[in-house]
């Protein structure tokens, strides 16, 4: 059936429902380039002011999905489970989950995205790596999976190529914060590179796009229902991003906690997110029975130095300088640190997990705009967190650079992001609620 996509705009304009056919003819117009991008940001503002049902939404994303190629993982003979994040500061989660679950028999097929705005990007993390390539052909993803049981690679051309259109487009056009258009733009991807069953990550708080519980539930329940009207299994964790998960913020100090977690070790906060994400992944796999078998298994491969393996045949498969993670002292360090003290004595009651990150970005470890370059060296250590103590001129941060341009203001967002109380506050919660 042909339509106008004058029509189609106009219907959601006037807060009426799309039909599948109307939504499959849009999404298909526009990633053959028939429908300009005039035409399709007038639709994309029209959803967002007026929303997409339960049904639009699955339509959406199953024509987003259906919009190139979906990788064919049948010759890999191991369940398949992702694991997806929706974005944090210090979130590191998936270089030492991915490992360790496959250490436990699962293939972990992950396609990854770059930071941009106070959320880091696991693609630049691992290109702190000198020579790691995370442009892999669909041949060489599904070889690389193959022989290592997992793979990180940013998304390729032929991959719901229509979300790549769309995002672009939502990110100029102030479209971005939906929930249809986001469970969409997610599951697209995700599905579209093979795995059987997805867990997600979905973060709430200061460090998060979703700052509010209720906003994060209301995703977590977009994305299940979608995602089992397409048939495919999916669990959501809402985690806090109240504070920096972990130490470390920034490219390659993240890597080096990351390798810290591989080797037994790290902070409980990533060692316990990791196993908690890595649990649900092996029950969804059919590994274990329980989420708490499987914390336990993630925690062996952890402390057994299995992990670790499957990380460096990773990293020298995909082309990575293995001797940096078999030594860690030999990444590149920033040249310059400048520690950031407590202007009081207390306990830290609260961090502006935003500030944190932005802070990072002012040092040169992220984007403001896409075509900046990431100093990989820079970044922020994080020293005090939620319910430490701390005396006036104590260190609550310490921030590594090699530009001075950003320092003035990075150091007024630590100090701004802290706030000291003079009683401890409770203890922080790193999971909130488990959806699906």
């Amino acid at each position: 059936m042909q339509f106008r996509p004058y029509d189609i705009i106009t219907a959601k304009r006037d807060g009426r429902a799309h039909t599948r056919d109307e939504i499959m003819f849009f999404i298909d117009g526009y990633t053959r380039g028939d429908i300009p991008d005039y035409q399709v940001s007038a639709w994309l503002m029209a959803c967002f002011l007026n929303g997409l049902n339960e049904d639009e939404t699955y339509f959406l994303t199953d024509a987003m999905l259906h919009s190139g190629s979906i990788l064919d993982l049948k010759t890999i003979h191991k369940p398949k489970v992702d694991k997806h994040s929706t974005g944090g500061v210090g979130d590191k989660i998936s270089l030492a989950l991915a490992p360790a679950v496959a250490a436990c028999g699962v293939a972990v097929p992950m396609t990854s995205g770059r930071g941009l705005g106070f959320s880091g990007g696991t693609l630049d993390k691992l290109e702190s790596i000198p020579g790691f390539n995370v442009n892999l052909s669909e041949h060489e993803f599904v070889q690389v999976l193959k022989e290592v049981g997992y793979v990180m690679s940013g998304q390729t051309q032929t991959l719901a190529p229509a979300d790549r259109k769309l995002y672009a487009l939502r990110d100029v056009t102030g479209t971005v914060e939906n929930l249809s258009l986001i469970t969409a733009s997610i599951l697209s991807k995700k599905i579209a590179e093979g795995a059987d069953s997805i867990v997600m990550d979905v973060k709430s708080g200061s460090g998060a796009f979703m700052k509010t519980l209720d906003g994060s539930r209301s995703l977590s329940h977009s994305l299940t229902q979608t995602a089992e009207k397409l048939g495919k299994k999916l669990t959501c964790i809402i985690s806090n991003m109240g504070q920096p998960l972990g130490r470390a913020v920034g490219n390659s100090l993240e890597v080096i906690e990351s390798i810290e977690c591989l080797r037994g070790g790290g902070p409980d906060d990533v060692v316990d997110l990791v196993t908690i994400l890595g649990g649900h992944m092996l029950k969804h796999a059919g590994v274990v029975e329980s989420v708490e078998g499987g914390r336990e298994m993630i925690q062996d491969k952890l402390r057994s130095g299995e992990a670790l393996e499957r990380f460096i045949h990773s990293v020298q498969r995909q082309g990575g300088a293995i001797e940096v993670v078999e030594d860690t002292e030999r990444f590149d360090r920033a040249g310059s640190e400048v520690s950031v003290a407590s202007q009081e004595n207390g306990y830290v009651s609260s961090i502006n997990t935003e500030d944190i990150g932005t802070a990072a970005i002012f040092v040169g470890a992220g984007r403001f705009t896409k075509e900046d370059a990431i100093d990989p060296s820079a970044g922020v250590n994080i020293h005090k967190k939620i319910g430490d103590s701390v005396e006036t001129g104590e260190a609550l941060a310490t921030l590594h650079f090699n530009n001075r341009s950003g320092l003035e203001r990075a150091i007024a967002l630590i100090q701004d992001a802290y706030e000291i109380g003079k009683q401890e506050p409770a203890a922080f919660q790193l999971v909130h609620e488990v959806i699906g």
